[in-house]
């Protein structure tokens, strides 16, 4: 079973996607790699250091036993080589050769969308994660994010209190005593019930200042884009997007005030050709995404009507023209018009002239 050695390498430090290359362009497989001798290692052009590291660590380490530890907290290791493995995570630059998974991942995964963001979450930023983590989810995309404190924190839960799948790429280890922050622990389990937590440390390992900054790369790599909701101008969220860029990835910011610092990092993103996000729709419309496979079934109003349900999810707390209602309701512009009116006058939505509207 390949999964065993490919953990067991992971355990040996200073491993990592370089390394595994080599190791499989000299040995063809992992197996071999592990029970190959000191000759045949330097043979293969890995650098000394790390060979005697190797053979070092290499006495305590018992492969099948290591695996048999991953199995009883129910993680699972997804490798390059397998065919469940995310197949655009695999066309970055860097993919991690070992993915610690609790929960699933699915097919449907591979319509993913990252969201990330300032930890200094501002009530700006309160208003519009849930409000595109929940549209963007609607619409049948898995919410990629980094379970930080803040915007990631929202997001997940937003979508997670929507029935969306979300999956959470962390920068430590996935036993639950070394999830961070702790204080998200409880919603890591909730995520890997509906979607799944991800790793690319083994247990056992040490958590390091540096990984964090490292997930970053697999987050967009999940994903067909990736948005930022708020970043300062320093915001380690700003390097998910400078990976999303490597890989070829669409770049999404949402603009804030020139007085606000949670919003000089976006702003800046998209002085730099982000594209600016003020709805769902700009998002489905730049990654041409108009049906998604097996897309959840939008939240329904009760007590409203099929066309205002149809309209009613058109709309969020940032304002949306007629125009394009229209487009995206696919109605006549006549029925949007008097629909429009019709829940005015209920309540339901509010009109802030120019024939611009919000769901209140």
């Amino acid at each position: 079973m390949d999964g065993q050695y490919y953990n067991a390498f992971n355990l040996i430090p200073g491993t990592g996607p370089v390394k595994f290359k080599k190791l499989l362009a000299f040995f063809g497989n992992i197996e071999k790699a592990w029970h190959a001798n000191t000759n045949e290692l330097t043979r293969s052009g890995l650098p000394q250091e790390w060979i005697q590291k190797f053979l070092d660590n290499k006495q305590r380490i018992n492969p099948t036993d290591e695996y048999k530890k991953l199995l009883k907290k129910n993680i699972k290791a997804i490798t390059i080589s397998d065919n469940n493995y995310p197949a655009r995570l695999k066309q970055i630059y860097d993919p991690p050769h070992v993915l610690y998974v609790k929960g699933k991942i699915i097919p449907e995964d591979e319509f993913a969308i990252g969201i990330v963001g300032s930890r200094k979450i501002s009530i700006y930023g309160q208003q519009v994660t849930p409000d595109l983590s929940v549209g963007l989810s609607s619409e049948g995309l898995t919410i990629v994010s980094g379970l930080a404190r803040g915007i990631d924190t929202l997001a997940h839960q937003s979508t997670l209190e929507a029935g969306g799948r979300t999956i959470a790429v962390i920068g430590s280890r996935l036993d639950r005593q070394n999830i961070y922050p702790p204080q998200n622990q409880k919603l890591a389990e909730k995520i890997a019930t509906n979607g799944a937590v991800v790793s690319e440390f083994p247990i056992g390992t040490k958590a390091m200042p540096y990984h964090f900054p490292l997930r970053n790369r697999i987050i967009s790599g999940l994903s067909l884009g990736v948005l930022l909701i708020e970043a300062e101008e320093k915001s380690g969220a700003l390097i998910t997007a400078e990976h999303a860029l490597a890989q070829n990835r669409e770049v999404f910011a949402v603009p804030g005030s020139i007085y606000w610092p949670t919003s000089a990092g976006t702003n800046k993103l998209i002085k730099r050709g982000a594209k600016l996000v003020q709805n769902t729709y700009d998002i489905m419309e730049e990654l041409n995404l108009q049906t998604i496979p097996k897309a959840k079934e939008p939240k329904i109003i009760f007590g409203a009507s099929a066309e205002e349900n149809v309209i009613l999810n058109c709309l969020c707390k940032e304002p949306t023209h007629i125009d394009k209602i229209i487009k995206m309701a696919k109605l006549e512009a006549s029925v949007v018009n008097a629909i429009l009116l019709e829940m005015e006058l209920k309540g339901r939505i509010k009109n802030l002239g120019g024939l611009n509207y919000i769901k209140k």
